[in-house]
């Protein structure tokens, strides 16, 4: 955990929900609120794509308490969102090539438990309600760097969902009243990431398959260029979604990311310098759905939360190849 303080309020007597908190992101944000002496984290989460490894640490503290259960079904929400002050909600499906795999679950998921959510932290007054979206929302919009308010055609069912999340949102908003903030996530990545199964993350994926020699591959021709955004950066960034007054627009969508982007090719370079690897990549087919280029206007956030990152892609990029040998060697 990073000695870095997001925000000014005393914490002990609010009540927190993280939807997905089991979570790589979620499990980040679980641990600054628990850190700073939330009065109760509650985590919501069906460990379909969450670990329980990821919130093991937390189980002694008497603040933290874990629900395990879906958000597809509104009761558990309505359980989920009582007593609480603050929604995190980060559970969803995420992965492009899985929506395009499985487009009914990543809906299911992603658009009608978004809403059951919405309606929980409508009827039990959540004082802010911050989600999670996805700088896929951009789609076909080429134009750099990303603004929000000008986006283009979703290419994936994924892009989709998460798109409907922000009309629900400002809908929410302006008929309910409903205080809430939309995070569109630029390629975040660090400690925690899955690097297991079909749609594992690409760093940890990376990771893994030059630490065991394994063929490594790279989609189309790794010139792609993405806004690489370290983990504790997402958790600022909904710290101070959630907590600043005065200042956000409610209802607003803001990019969270760094304001610089790479190519694949350099970040699986700077993984090989980080391993002391030669070992090579195998390039393949483009991926279906993907964006060609990336890179975010961060000045919104900037101006209306405080936003201000404080990892780069380097620094962030070798803490995580230093967490995952570390996770790789005694698996």
């Amino acid at each position: 955990m990073y000695d870095i303080k997001y925000h000014d309020k005393d914490l002990s007597g609010l009540s927190f929900l993280v939807t997905g908190g089991a979570g790589f992101i979620g499990s980040n944000i679980v641990e600054y609120l628990l850190k700073y002496g939330a009065k109760k984290v509650r985590v919501l989460d069906n460990l379909a794509t969450g670990r329980l490894s990821n919130i093991a640490g937390f189980k002694k503290n008497p603040a933290f308490e874990f629900l395990d259960g879906d958000i597809r079904d509104l009761n558990t929400c309505r359980t989920a969102c009582q007593g609480i002050d603050y929604v995190s909600h980060q559970a969803a499906l995420g992965s492009v090539p899985r929506s395009i795999k499985e487009p009914e679950n990543t809906n299911a998921v992603n658009v009608d438990g978004f809403v059951n959510m919405l309606i929980a932290a409508k009827d039990e007054k959540i004082r802010k309600f911050v989600y999670a979206s996805s700088s896929s929302v951009y789609g076909d919009e080429k134009s750099l760097p990303k603004v929000e308010e000008k986006i283009g055609n979703p290419l994936s069912p994924y892009a989709v969902s998460k798109y409907t999340n922000e009309l629900y949102g400002r809908v929410f908003q302006s008929t309910y009243g409903l205080n809430i903030v939309g995070l569109r996530y630029f390629n975040i990545f660090g400690p925690r990431q899955d690097p297991n199964g079909e749609y594992a993350a690409v760093i940890p994926l990376f990771v893994s398959k030059i630490m065991k020699r394994e063929t490594v591959f790279i989609d189309g021709d790794g010139e792609q260029t993405r806004d690489f955004t370290f983990v504790e950066n997402a958790v600022q960034a909904n710290i101070k979604s959630m907590l600043s007054e005065g200042h956000d627009t409610p209802g607003t969508i803001l990019n969270i990311a760094v304001g610089k982007n790479f190519s694949v090719n350099t970040l699986y370079n700077e993984i090989q310098k980080l391993l002391q690897s030669d070992h090579k990549a195998t390039y393949r087919e483009t991926r279906k759905g993907d964006i060609r280029n990336s890179l975010a206007d961060i000045s919104k956030a900037e101006k209306l939360i405080g936003y201000n990152p404080q990892f780069y892609f380097n620094e962030g990029l070798a803490i995580t190849v230093a967490y995952f040998k570390e996770h790789f060697e005694n698996a």
